[in-house]
């Protein structure tokens, strides 16, 4: 089988904050194992040398990499590579593959992967259009890019079953009949961050650390973590270490959201709490999450997936969470809370005793079991047969 793996990448400038990339740098090379021929297009080389690389521009914003898909450079491609499978990590892509496919007479099957959903659901089942992507009232014509893509495509790939059941939604509220061809292929773990928890040691007389590693846009609901932080830390037993994952970011990039900038320097100014940088490197950040207690999983509302929070659990970190989206679904419901008050006994029991830790190290290290790079690339391979 021969996959031509189209892939936007957002942050050429930290690809280790970008998780498209790095899900496409772990699964491509675990495909070409399990005997695909894989060439990847995207603005910089994903998985291994056994692996083909067509370089694509970097869309200047988010907005561009939905909107302005190049179909001469798409025909092109298709007639290089004749694919048997083109994967459109960027959904809304997906009707100019199909039409770039119809001029070169293609039959290549063509996947499109949800990567990331610009809507989510109220309690009340309202459909609300992700914040991120509503600058001057763009979120509705995203959601119709997005119903679009899912349109032209073969197979419609989600992370989870929270996911699934939101997508299933979505799409009969636009009128997009997905019949059979939806799959549901989990991302694959980093290999490079699994640790059996039985190996990891506690500093005795050193306070807990929480580690809080996930992009700080306002829309993960990162004010809301800035209140719980100012809980956690109140007590002293509980320290914290944010992740810087941006560092400094593109023109391009703050003017349409400043927001991690500024939630940045409001949890730089709280008690015990400290601002760290991976710097890019994954031992780094590896080394980072081997000296933490725990994690705590963002509050966005419509989480279908979290990296974060599985790198967490391979290296054998439980993870409280808000009991919302895909955390609710994946995450041990002795670690979900509803009020900052039950998050902080929650934290302040995951410090302090070690057999409720051990317990919990175990189930989060064993949840991601099921995510091996083998393991997901025999799944992906399956739902594009």
């Amino acid at each position: 089988m021969r996959v031509l793996y189209l892939l936007n990448i957002s942050n050429p400038d930290q690809l280790s904050a970008d998780s498209g990339w790095i899900f496409a740098d772990l699964l491509a090379p675990a495909l070409a194992d399990a005997g695909a021929e894989v060439t990847v297009a995207a603005p910089a080389a994903a998985g291994d040398a056994r692996c083909g690389f067509h370089q694509t521009k970097v869309p200047g914003t988010k907005y561009r990499a939905r909107f302005s898909a190049d179909i001469d450079e798409l025909v092109a491609l298709v007639r290089a590579e004749k694919p048997d499978v083109v994967v459109a990590n960027q959904i809304e892509e997906a009707p100019a593959i199909r039409t770039a496919l119809l001029e070169v007479g293609s039959d290549a099957l063509l996947a499109g992967y949800c990567h990331y959903l610009p809507f989510s659901f109220s309690g009340g089942g309202q459909l609300l259009l992700d914040p991120s992507l509503n600058d001057v009232g763009l979120g509705r014509p995203v959601l119709l890019a997005f119903a679009a893509g899912m349109a032209a495509c073969d197979r419609v790939m989600v992370h989870s079953s929270t996911a699934a059941s939101w997508l299933s939604a979505a799409a009969a509220r636009m009128a997009v009949d997905l019949g059979d061809r939806l799959r549901v292929v989990p991302a694959p773990r980093d290999k490079r961050l699994v640790r059996d928890p039985v190996t990891a040691c506690r500093q005795q007389g050193a306070a807990a650390i929480g580690v809080y590693n996930h992009r700080l846009y306002a829309h993960y609901g990162t004010e809301q973590f800035v209140h719980l932080a100012r809980d956690l830390v109140a007590s002293g037993a509980v320290h914290l270490q944010v992740m810087d994952l941006f560092g400094q970011r593109r023109a391009a990039r703050t003017g349409l959201d400043d927001s991690p900038e500024r939630m940045r320097d409001q949890l730089a100014a709280l008690p015990h709490l400290q601002i760290v940088s991976d710097r890019g490197d994954r031992i780094r950040y590896r080394n980072l999450l081997a000296d933490a207690r725990f994690g705590i999983a963002p509050f966005r509302p419509g989480c279908p997936w979290s990296m974060s929070v599985i790198d967490c659990q391979g290296m054998g970190l439980p993870v409280i969470a808000p009991r919302l989206g895909w955390l609710a679904e994946h995450i041990d419901p002795e670690l979900c809370f509803t009020t900052p008050a039950e998050a902080v006994a929650l934290a302040e029991r995951l410090a302090t005793d070690d057999e409720f830790h051990a317990v919990h190290a175990k189930r989060a290290h064993a949840s991601t079991a099921d995510f091996a790079p083998a393991l997901v690339a025999a799944r992906y391979l399956e739902a594009l047969s």
